[in-house]
């Protein structure tokens, strides 16, 4: 996503610098530090906007999360590796706080960075005035990321201390940063002045995808392109569905399909093979990170999700899922769901999403949890091509994505033989698994055709080397019986 930046702000508000006055909530102070049930985690709905904050008392983390909730962005919370005490703030004393505002070398070490800084276009970066400066852990922050070309929109919590310079002497730490002037807040502020002060930041917030159209000239064969989850992270639109493939040919299939270019791999509980298909990735000789992993749980697991997903995590033993959906809607899918909200936020998941919901379905559902399906996975082929459901799920900000992309069980045969397709096969030079695949592609919908031929899978991450045409995509919706292969 781009975030587009109209205009710079060279002066938002009359700041005075108070280096003396600590008589806040968020300022060094002797109360307890608020413990962070979370700590280093991100969640939110923004993939492109990260609101990053060090807060010990909760004032600025209140700030944090409205800013978060305007814009839909991710949260991430500064944590020092050492946790501050109550002694360590207690200004009164020679405690630990005074010593680093002391000390401009000063550099706390911190628990962790943000995973995938690199997504995100735009970081508000939030701290409490420590004697009319920002915190040394902030200065540890900027120094451990590249933020290189990123905006960086400052802002400080206090009831009576200035930001003053706090955020200008920030600068010089992340010198290839564009920077936006800092805004003081109180910790009571209102939502409605957030949201005053946001829009005329004039930054423009892209927060939902036009996932009906794929940048499919970034593609080449044996490469496909990604797109952009609402959640920030990239997914790949032609993976390995992995249904039906089990034992030593599941493992074999998952490393030859790294080889030949995927790099995402689709598996469920239902399918019996998240073993081998972690084996798999693991024994490709391709770094984790590179391979994107979708599951499913399955709604008979819904009555107790967390020792669904406990074990679906201990059966990939790929330390984390890139991507987790529920099977089915079902009793208690809600619950599920929410569940794996949570895993998002202890970071376990990156993102989640759901499986044969339509527009009745996703409408009730998104209205039910908190982090939008950043993907429904739904039953999509020429002969079932689901006319209405697609378009109204990508409107959402959904990507779509199709099981059964060639037919299914007992009705491939058929589809491959199609007149129509094969013509337009023969017109290409291709086969008509490619046209199908390619006229998914062009629907903007993502494809995972399983296989564990690896002619057949070259063959299906082939298909960037030619175009339908639109009367060629007329012509393939027009096959559309609305023909439902499988029971949901």
């Amino acid at each position: 996503m781009k975030i587009k930046i109209f205009s710079m702000i060279m002066s938002m508000f009359s700041l005075t610098a108070c280096a003396s006055c600590i008589t806040t909530d968020d300022d060094p102070i002797t109360e307890n530090p608020v413990p962070d049930s979370t700590p280093g985690t991100e969640t939110g709905k923004n993939g492109s906007v990260l609101v990053a904050y060090f807060s010990c008392t909760g004032t600025t983390e209140g700030i944090a999360e409205g800013i978060a909730d305007i814009t839909g962005a991710s949260t991430f919370r500064i944590e020092a590796e050492e946790p501050y005490t109550a002694a360590d703030l207690d200004y009164n004393s020679d405690c630990r706080a005074n010593r680093e505002q002391n000390n401009p070398k000063a550099r706390p070490a911190i628990k962790s960075m943000p995973d995938g800084l690199d997504r995100y276009d735009v970081v508000f970066l939030g701290y409490p005035i420590w004697w009319g400066e920002a915190p040394r852990i902030i200065s540890t922050f900027l120094e451990c990321g590249d933020f290189k070309g990123k905006t960086i929109v400052p802002f400080c919590t206090s009831h009576s201390s200035g930001l003053g310079g706090s955020d200008r002497n920030l600068h010089s730490l992340a010198p290839d940063a564009v920077w936006i002037p800092g805004r003081r807040f109180a910790g009571n502020t209102a939502k409605t002045e957030l949201e005053k002060w946001i829009s005329g930041l004039d930054i423009k917030f892209d927060t939902d995808m036009d996932y009906s159209k794929f940048p499919l000239s970034e593609g080449k064969n044996g490469k496909a392109p990604t797109i952009r989850l609402s959640s920030g992270y990239d997914m790949p639109v032609v993976g390995l569905g992995t249904y039906s493939l089990t034992g030593d040919v599941c493992v074999n299939s998952v490393k030859s399909a790294i080889s030949l270019g995927f790099r995402k791999i689709d598996t469920a509980h239902m399918y019996g093979n998240e073993v081998e298909v972690g084996r798999g990735v693991r024994e490709s000789g391709v770094p984790r990170e590179e391979i994107f992993v979708a599951t499913k749980i399955y709604p008979n697991q819904y009555g107790n999700p967390e020792a669904a997903i406990d074990e679906c995590l201990r059966k990939l033993d790929l330390g984390y899922v890139d991507l987790m959906l529920l099977h089915h809607p079902g009793t208690n899918d809600v619950k599920a769901y929410k569940a794996m909200e949570r895993y998002v936020k202890e970071g376990k998941i990156r993102s989640i999403g759901v499986s044969c919901y339509y527009i009745k379905e996703i409408d009730d559902f998104i209205r039910q949890v908190d982090i939008k399906p950043v993907l429904v996975q739904n039953e999509v082929h020429p002969y079932y091509q689901d006319t209405d459901v697609v378009p109204h799920i990508q409107k959402l900000g959904i990507a779509v994505e199709a099981w059964y992309p060639l037919g299914g069980r007992g009705h491939q045969k058929e589809l491959l033989n199609d007149p129509v397709l094969t013509e337009i096969a023969m017109r290409h030079g291709k086969s008509v698994a490619q046209v199908i695949l390619r006229w998914d592609l062009q629907r903007g919908v993502v494809v995972i055709p399983g296989s564990s031929n690896p002619d057949h899978m070259k063959e299906n991450i082939s298909i960037f080397d030619f175009e339908l045409s639109d009367e060629e995509m007329a012509r393939i919706a027009a096959l559309n019986r609305n023909e439902k292969h499988d029971w949901y």
